[in-house]
This record gives structure tokens, sequence and C-alpha cells, in this order.
């Protein structure tokens, strides 16, 4: 069977959705399996990446947007490759398409905790997504959180939606030389103790209230915080109270750091801080539990399901939580080490080998059926 594989997001920004798309993709390459993929790039640049892939064939199409790319590119590409399943790892499908269908859905935060967006999310959201729900021969959840929201907001029939955890890379369990530890925090300037902060700002990420309440208890105890992220939108009121709550020479932002060096970050981090206002299967946590990293974070959706018993959880709308929780986890070294202990254990559960092999068996399953 010939299978489409929607990568116009390929080289996207770093984040969430382009390390699963990537680990996804080199995963399901390696599966023994008869199907020939069909990579569809729109950066014709991106001719070769997979060039050494026998399952793999590579081919650009062009559109002047992403609209016309998913829904007129891509048709035409599979009606000329006769394809017989069009797999897309981010949310979209050409709503014409012939052949069946499968997509990732990476949440729906925009539904269940509506916030300030773009225009462009706005109209995503409230036209297209739905129709691709509808569309879709079946729909990959990231998470049992996700597979829930969309039975719940989309109506989609529960047969037609499969739970499938992403990995995490498996440099994050590797142990780090103390010479590599060091030669990153002096490149960095990291300070000697710090709490992490991993991701896009963005309004859901609670920004403001993290801040708040580090400042409560971060500087009275001597800990940094490390802000290993970039602004998305919308945020720029939050990170003000940097300079508003006088905490500037507290905080450190590196700004976005890749994968290479942030297994690095996790093993100098005192721990993870992400009490996020919602989450559909967030990598940062399972990073830093593979990664021997205390974890504290929100008290529900996809980060309580990821984390499970191996946090910290706190309620992500009161500030006091967030506060008494940072000094929990600074203070008590024996719950510290516990969550570590949990944390490396919980970590075990998540690996792109298994992600790409349930991914690949719910496209089957969908062209089974005929």
């Amino acid at each position: 069977m010939k299978i489409g594989v929607m990568l116009r997001h390929y080289n996207q920004h770093g984040g969430g959705i382009k390390v699963h798309s990537h680990k996804l993709l080199d995963n399901l390459l390696k599966q023994n399996t008869a199907h020939e993929f069909v990579l569809l790039y729109r950066d014709p640049k991106l001719i070769g990446t997979y060039g050494d892939k026998t399952s793999a064939r590579e081919i650009s199409i062009k559109a002047p947007n992403v609209f016309l790319w998913d829904q007129i590119a891509v048709r035409f590409a599979e009606k000329r490759e006769k394809l017989d399943l069009v797999f897309n790892p981010k949310s979209s499908v050409p709503l014409t398409a012939k052949c069946k269908t499968v997509y990732v859905c990476h949440g729906l935060q925009w539904a269940v905790v509506p916030m300030r967006k773009p225009w462009t999310d706005h109209f995503s959201h409230k036209f297209l997504i739905p129709r691709y729900a509808k569309k879709a021969d079946a729909i990959i959840a990231v998470s049992e959180t996700t597979r829930q929201h969309l039975i719940q907001y989309l109506g989609v029939a529960e047969d037609r939606v499969h739970t499938v955890y992403m990995g995490v890379d498996e440099r994050f369990r590797n142990s780090i030389p103390k010479e590599t530890l060091e030669e990153t925090r002096q490149l960095h300037r990291l300070p000697e103790r710090f709490l992490l902060y991993v991701g896009q700002i963005y309004p859901p990420k609670n920004f403001g209230r993290l801040l708040q309440a580090y400042a409560k208890v971060g500087p009275q105890l001597g800990i940094s915080l490390v802000i290993a992220g970039e602004h998305r939108y919308y945020c720029d009121k939050e990170l003000a109270l940097i300079e508003e709550l006088g905490i500037s020479n507290w905080v450190v932002r590196p700004g976005w750091i890749g994968h290479d060096t942030l297994p690095v970050f996790y093993a100098l981090a005192e721990a993870l801080l992400l009490p996020s206002l919602y989450e559909a299967c967030p990598s940062p946590p399972i990073e830093a539990m593979a990664s021997g990293c205390a974890v504290l974070t929100s008290d529900r959706y996809g980060m309580k399901e990821v984390v499970d018993e191996a946090g910290l959880f706190v309620d992500p709308e009161d500030l006091e939580s967030i506060a008494n929780g940072i000094h929990k986890i600074i203070t008590d070294r024996n719950l510290k080490q516990l969550l570590i202990n949990a944390g490396r254990k919980r970590a075990q559960h998540f690996t792109w080998e298994k992600c790409a092999q349930q991914t690949l068996a719910v496209m089957e399953t969908v062209l089974q059926r005929g």
C-alpha cells in the first residue's frame, strides 16, 4: 500500500509537534513493513532527507499558502501517486481526498480553555478542524485526555479515535559527563542552583502566575529561574513581570534550547516547573522524568495524565498552590528524590518505537476496512 505523509511543517520552528513528527517518521521508516511511504514536502530543499530509506520516496509539491497546500496540492499528489492513505502528523487532512485519511490531534486547548489567539488560529479552530475531524477515517490522539476531548467537543465516534502517546529521545535517559555539565553551565551562564521552565511562551502556559509564584519563594531560598524557551504570542505583559516583580537578577533567559543541549539543562536543574492551564501531552515533563529531573506541574488534563504519580501537582489557577509547590520541591529533599525515582520509572512508558508501531497499526486497520 502507498501511504502519503504530509510534511509541510517538517522544518517549522522547534517545538513538541516538530519533535513528534521527526521522531515518529524516523521510527515509522524503521518498521518491517511492505508499505511504501511517499513523503510530501512543501520545501524542495528537504528532498534527500530520507534518501537512504528504501521504504520511502520523497516529492515536493507547491502551493502559495498553507491552506491550498493541504487542500489542493496534496489532493493532486494523492491522485497522481495513486495513494491508498494520506497521513498527517499534524492536525489536517485534504477534505476532498478519495483515499483513506488519518491525522494526529495534538490537543483541543482552544475548545477546553478558550483564550485570545491569532485570527488565523481562530478561523482554523472554528471552521476547519471540525471538518477534518468529520472527514478523517481515524484520528490519533496524543493522550487519553485528547481522545476524550475529541469525543466531547467534536462529536467524533469513539471507534475512530485512538490514543498513541509520544516517545522520548534516548539522549534524555543517558548519563552526562561532568565535563559536559560544566561546559554547558559556563556557556549559557547558568546559576549553581536553578528551577527550569522549558517551552514556548503563550497564554495557556500560565507564565504570569509562574513568575509571580516563583517571586514569592525562589529568591528567598537563593534559587534562580531559567527560562529555556521563546515568546510565541500575547504574553508581553507576563514577561514584563520579570522587571515589575524585581526578579530580573534571578531570571536567566538563554532562549530556545535544542535537543542536543536540553538534556544537560534537565540534569543541572533542581526541578522542572510547568503549571500550565492546558497541555494535551506535554513533552518537557516526559523529558525531565527521563533525565532524572523532578517535575512540578498542573493537576489536570494531559499534565496529570502523562506524569501520573511521578510529579508534584499544583492548582494552576491558585497562586499560593504554585508557590507552596515550588517551596516544597526545593526544600523537601526526600520528596525530590522520590519524584526523581518515580519519574525515571514512569518515563520508561514512553518510547518512539512504540509510538511508531501503534501509529502504523492504526493506519493498517483503516486500510483493511477497504
